[in-house]
C-alpha cells in the first residue's frame, strides 16, 4: 500500500491543482440552477475574497510589485500557484510602467467550464481585486479571455493616477 510520503511532490501538486481547478465548475453546475440570478453576485464575492490571498504569496515570497511588468509577473506565478500548473502564461513589459500578462492554457476551462462567461467573470472578479492589492496605483483591464473565445487570455496592467513610489512587499 502506497503512503503519502511515497507520492511524489509534483504529483500531489497536480492531483491538488486539479481538484481546486474543477470546484468552480462543480459549484457551478449545482448552485446555479437552484439560486438563480443571486448566484452570479454571491460568486464575485467569492473570488474577490481570494485576492488577498495573493497579496499574501507575493508578501510570503518576497514577489516584485512595483512596475506593470512585476505585476503581470507576480500574478502569473499566484495564478499558477492557484490555479495550478495547467496554467501556461508569460508576462511582457508594454513599457516602462505598464505590463501585460498573456495567459495560453487555463485550468479552469480543462473542467468543464469551455467557452463560457461564467469562468470570465470568476477570473475577472480575482484579478481586478488582486491588483491593486498587490500595488494600489495599478489596475487591471481584460483585452482579450479564451472563455469568451478568444486564442488567448490579455490582461493589461496598468499605472493608475499620479506616480507614487510603492515599497516592495516585506515579510
Amino acid at each position: 500500500m502506497n503512503e503519502l510520503k511515497d507520492i511524489a511532490d509534483d504529483v500531489k501538486w497536480k492531483l491538488a491543482a486539479r481538484c481546486a481547478a474543477t470546484l468552480p465548475y462543480l459549484y457551478d453546475s449545482v448552485f446555479r440552477k437552484e439560486m438563480g440570478d443571486r448566484y452570479e453576485a454571491l460568486e464575485h464575492e467569492v473570488w474577490m475574497e481570494l485576492a488577498p490571498m495573493a497579496y499574501d504569496i507575493a508578501k510570503d515570497l518576497s514577489l516584485p510589485v512595483s512596475s506593470g511588468e512585476e505585476l503581470a509577473h507576480t500574478l502569473a506565478i499566484i495564478m499558477t500557484i492557484l490555479f495550478g500548473a495547467g496554467y501556461k502564461c508569460e508576462a511582457m513589459e508594454l513599457s516602462e510602467k505598464n505590463g501585460v500578462l498573456i495567459v495560453r492554457r487555463c485550468p479552469l476551462l480543462d473542467h468543464g467550464d469551455t467557452i463560457t462567461q461564467n469562468t470570465f467573470h470568476k477570473c475577472m472578479a480575482f484579478t481586478l481585486a488582486a491588483v491593486p492589492l498587490l500595488n494600489k496605483n495599478y489596475t487591471a483591464r481584460y483585452v482579450r479571455a479564451m472563455c469568451m473565445g478568444e486564442r488567448q487570455c490579455e490582461i493589461k496592467i496598468q499605472k493608475i493616477g499620479p506616480e507614487k513610489p510603492v515599497a516592495a512587499l516585506k515579510k
